[in-house]
């Protein structure tokens, strides 16, 4: 199976043999280090922000592997998933969910910026039509649009990596992190999927939502026990990775379950 290309940094998870500890040097090691930022990206796309976000994330995956059954594959308490901060939904207040507005730079895009407009309109519209959301393009704000600008949630920016197609962020975020990260890769043949398809995954961080094969269920791909499942397990969700057997053949759809879960966290 063709590799899914913002996926280039998984966390390591667990043999059937069970767990290995990694020492924090081992652990952080795993993560890429964001030329632009210099911020830390695991499991493909996901951002750590610094050496303090670093280590607790590290202390989570210690309890995780205390936790860790037999299998090697870590538990939760409950049968789309959400992230989990402090013992709570990693989520927008209902005020901020109606209200998620954005600018996309247009000195960075140049004369992709139409397309990234045009992709970011089909990919917000998505999670509109199903959840209690509503993304806001502030366009008069493009011209002057990076991680500084005011009067937004988020930016979107292009950079040049080779580490992902494009990454994101969850609402707990500083506004200094909130942004969407596109690489000048995604304007390439990335077929079977589409530049909206990859916004589509992207978004679904940026509201709270895991990547669905860190369940147990998936059997590949294992990150942490860290978020509360909100639906059954599945497969094809837009929140999968293909490589991490993943049903989803096609270009990133939210599946009737991603719905179902998107409504549970945003009614």
């Amino acid at each position: 199976m063709k590799r899914f290309a913002f996926a280039v940094a998984l966390l390591a998870g667990c043999s059937s043999a069970g767990p290995d500890v990694l020492s924090y040097e081992e652990f952080r090691s795993q993560a890429a280090v964001e030329p632009d930022t210099g911020m830390y990206i695991m499991n493909g796309d996901e951002l750590v922000e610094d050496d303090a976000a670093m280590r607790d994330l590290y202390d989570r995956y210690l309890d995780t592997v205390d936790a860790t059954n037999d299998d090697g594959f870590g538990t939760t308490e409950s049968n789309l998933i959400v992230n989990r901060v402090n013992n709570k939904d990693d989520r927008w207040p209902q005020s901020t969910a109606s209200n998620l507005t954005y600018c996309i730079s247009s000195s960075s895009f140049g004369s992709r910026y139409s397309a990234v407009v045009t992709a970011m309109n089909a990919a917000t519209s998505a999670w509109e039509g199903t959840a209690n959301v509503n993304f806001v393009h502030s366009s008069s704000l493009d011209g002057s649009c990076n991680a500084r600008t005011t009067g937004v949630v988020f930016n979107v920016r292009q950079v040049s990596t080779s580490q992902y197609l494009a990454r994101s962020f969850f609402p707990s975020s500083s506004r200094r992190s909130r942004e969407i990260l596109i690489s000048q890769s995604s304007f390439s043949n990335i077929s079977p999927w589409t530049l909206a398809g990859v916004l589509r995954h992207e978004l679904g961080h940026t509201l709270g939502f895991r990547h669905e094969h860190t369940r147990p269920d998936s059997g590949a791909c294992f990150e942490d026990n860290n978020w509360r499942a909100l639906t059954a397990y599945d497969s094809s969700s837009v929140m999968h990775y293909p490589q991490c057997n993943g049903t989803q053949t096609g270009d990133l759809v939210l599946t009737s379950l991603d719905k179902t879960g998107a409504r549970s966290l945003y009614p």
